[in-house]
């Protein structure tokens, strides 16, 4: 049997195809046409199951966990120099704590960046997060993490920005 590495190419190849068409198809037959915009990206995701030891099902399945049940759109595009404003609202006994991150790091005060929380009821928290005027650098990827001392839950939010030009 010869190895040499050209031989191996086509096989690799054809097991990269079989497997793109597999997961291609388990998320409902591919690629949506249209923009960005247009549709629902539900459907776009595979979702991905991790078997989780009795400790980790009593933490994330307790029925007193933090847990999002409102939050913002999926996608935003925003125009430099307008208001950008993510929502999110948890629930949880003790009532959630409510945290922003962009880009995987902890948002702080700043003079452009603003939190307003509201407690309603005793179990939930309503945070709305704004960035006026925005730049450039604000477009990312951006999350809201709902925690207590019985779960975690998060939500995430990208956002870019757009140019019209005339």
């Amino acid at each position: 049997m010869d190895l040499r590495l050209g031989k191996w190419i086509p096989i690799a190849i054809l097991l990269l195809s079989v497997s793109y068409d597999d997961v291609n198809a388990a998320r409902g037959g591919g690629r949506r046409g249209g923009s960005r915009k247009s549709g629902s990206r539900a459907g776009s995701r595979m979702q991905i199951f991790i078997p989780r030891n009795q400790d980790g099902a009593s933490y994330y399945d307790n029925t007193n966990g933090a847990r999002i049940i409102k939050s913002s759109h999926f996608e935003l595009d925003y125009m430099l120099g307008r208001k950008i404003t993510f929502f999110c609202m948890a629930q949880g006994i003790p009532r959630p704590h409510i945290t922003w991150f962009k880009d995987g790091v902890e948002l702080y005060a700043h003079k452009c960046f603003q939190v307003h929380e509201w407690a309603i009821g005793n179990d939930t928290l309503k945070s709305k997060m704004e960035i006026d005027p925005t730049t450039q650098k604000d477009a990312g990827y951006y999350e809201c993490q709902a925690d207590n001392q019985y779960a975690l839950d998060k939500r995430g939010f990208r956002t870019d920005y757009v140019v019209f030009t005339l």
